[in-house]
């Protein structure tokens, strides 16, 4: 019966229960449990498989390049950054409220593993999202105008719950680049938040896009519904002056040693 089971919930592609039957069914023998119960501890697994599945798979298809998230922030060592404000964050309201945020500061200060950090909560709570190197969200928005699938494309990134675009910067940017960039906040404005970190105050955005009527219909979506952090603090990537350097070698000289004087 146990061999005809296991088929069975292969079939049906039960493999959550598949893995617990033969130890819910020992169980069940050891200490008669009802069947009822036995039904319901095997109903339970297969939904914690389903979930961890489903969340391998969202987390593969967000494109994470470093597994970071709000725990592993060494906010201890940013004093820039309020960590009540950013715990606040994870709790992923700003999904329901489709707020913006974006993380402004110098190289190094932490706006890519607070925002990697955000994204991650929300995948793990069951949302979509995607994660882009702003050079290559635009590298990609330009190769859609060449084969005529931007709007399939901008229908894509659009539906994503939370979409997160790092390090925009001084980029070289063309004018059909620009306005498919543009198009593509303008379709996600008031309905899902958008996440980017940038090096730029809002003020040298107008140099990025050399454009000010759409840099200012730009930035009054952006921030209409926007939360701004400004991480004015250290750089996370210099060495701890406290930390023990490495031993250095030292030269020795040895004393009354005979001189070469060829």
């Amino acid at each position: 019966m146990r061999d005809q089971l296991q088929q069975l919930l292969a079939t049906l592609r039960f493999h959550g229960m598949a893995q617990a039957l033969d130890r819910a069914l020992d169980s069940a023998e050891k200490d008669g449990l009802p069947v009822a119960e036995v039904l319901y501890q095997l109903l339970q697994e297969e939904q914690r498989h389903r979930q961890e599945r489903s969340l391998a798979y969202r987390i593969s298809q967000a494109k994470l390049p470093w597994d970071w998230s709000i725990e592993s922030f060494p906010f201890d060592k940013q004093p820039a950054v309020n960590t009540s404000q950013i715990k606040s964050l994870a709790g992923l309201d700003f999904i329901s409220r489709a707020q913006n945020i974006v993380f402004i500061g110098n190289p190094g200060t932490g706006k890519t593993g607070l925002a990697i950090g955000l994204l991650r909560q929300a995948l793990i709570n069951g949302y979509r999202g995607r994660f882009y190197k702003a050079q290559d969200l635009i590298d990609e928005l330009y190769a859609s105008l060449a084969d005529r699938t931007t709007t399939r494309l901008l229908k894509r990134l659009s539906q994503y719950d939370v979409l997160l675009i790092d390090e925009l910067g001084y980029l070289t940017l063309k004018s059909e680049q620009v306005n498919a960039f543009f198009k593509l906040l303008d379709q996600r404005y008031g309905k899902v938040p958008t996440i980017i970190t940038t090096n730029l105050i809002y003020s040298d955005w107008y140099e990025l896009f050399q454009r000010k009527s759409l840099v200012d219909a730009l930035l009054d979506r952006l921030q209409h519904h926007c939360i701004t952090i400004e991480i004015n603090g250290p750089s996370l990537r210099t060495p701890d002056p406290t930390s023990t350097p490495s031993r250095r070698r030292k030269k020795t000289t040895r004393k009354n040693a005979p001189v070469n004087r060829s």
